[in-house]
């Protein structure tokens, strides 16, 4: 069992937004990240500051599935159950450095055995893989927010480049839609006049990606970090801030979830009350359950339309 700082699972139903949140105590962490659903309802994420991979059971149990997890961001469990990492290897903050490789990795939950799917491209490694999704096909897409690129995974080691600089600034969360034919990408610069957005862009069968537009566009306040999608091709963008952090974001955009429309709307916008918001990912034996990542905290919220685990 974990003994570290406060972490609380809250639920938060829709119907009643207005009410207070209910919240409970669930146990502590430092600062959570990339959450993932498993069929039985155990829900795996990431804790930046401590470099673990942790493991909430469905019966409420928090412990520690990984140490040393490399800076482990973004997970994703593909169809198989196996557990996806983006590992961005190198980690520093006030008081804390950490070196390591930046890999994407397979985990196979009965075995524990790690296989590493992309260290690099063309002879370069990587620089800080940050978050993943998959399409139909089982093809993995994730970001390399440090490198300013987006990658597809077709096999171990055959990985593609479909994005990089300058026509992306800063990827970070990244979705597929239920039809596989749209490609979603937030990019969260935080600089004086950064693109602080979803982009969208038409994916072809072959995995490579077109006709890029402003699907939502959060700017001048804080962009999304990461988002999921539900079967109704509406994404849940975790975004906002409640207090400045010294970047050139605004507090325009509350924290919490925004959920968003295939055309691009606002639909619905639950807050929530803790910065800083990192991730959500879908779960539950119907999958209307939304976990969401936020500081120390893990929470969760009923939804009405069920969600895809991408």
């Amino acid at each position: 069992m974990l003994h570290v700082s406060l972490v609380l699972i809250a639920a938060i139903a829709l119907a009643a937004q207005t009410a207070a949140p209910k919240l409970e105590i669930a146990t502590t962490v430092a600062f959570t990240e990339g959450p993932t659903v498993d069929k039985e309802g155990n829900v795996y994420f990431t804790e930046i500051t401590n470099r673990r991979i942790l493991k909430l059971t469905s019966s409420g149990q928090l412990t520690t599935f990984r140490e040393n997890s490399n800076a482990a961001n973004g997970l994703l469990l593909d169809v198989q159950g196996r557990l996806i990492a983006c590992e961005g290897g190198a980690f520093e903050r006030p008081g804390v450095k950490i070196s390591g490789t930046p890999r994407v990795t397979r985990t196979d939950l009965k075995t524990g055995q790690i296989e590493v799917l992309a260290d690099g491209y063309q002879g370069k490694s990587l620089v800080g893989p940050n978050d993943v999704t998959m399409d139909g096909q089982g093809r993995l897409y994730f970001t390399d927010m440090a490198g300013v690129a987006v990658y597809r995974i077709d096999a171990p080691g055959k990985i593609a480049r479909i994005l990089s600089a300058p026509e992306i600034q800063r990827p970070n969360g990244i979705q597929v839609s239920p039809d596989d034919r749209t490609l979603y990408l937030i990019e969260a610069n935080g600089a004086q006049g950064g693109a602080r957005m979803i982009r969208a862009y038409d994916l072809a069968p072959d995995g490579t990606v077109s006709n890029m537009r402003v699907h939502y566009n959060f700017y001048p306040g804080r962009s999304a970090d990461g988002m999921s999608i539900d079967s109704a091709g509406n994404l849940y963008a975790s975004a906002g801030l409640n207090a400045l952090r010294g970047t050139a974001e605004t507090l325009d955009n509350k924290a919490g979830v925004y959920v968003i429309s295939p055309q691009g709307k606002l639909l619905r916008f639950i807050p929530v009350p803790e910065d800083t918001i990192t991730n959500n990912a879908f779960g539950g034996p119907d999958m209307k359950t939304l976990y969401v990542t936020a500081g120390k905290t893990l929470y969760k919220v009923r939804v009405e339309i069920a969600g895809l685990p991408r």
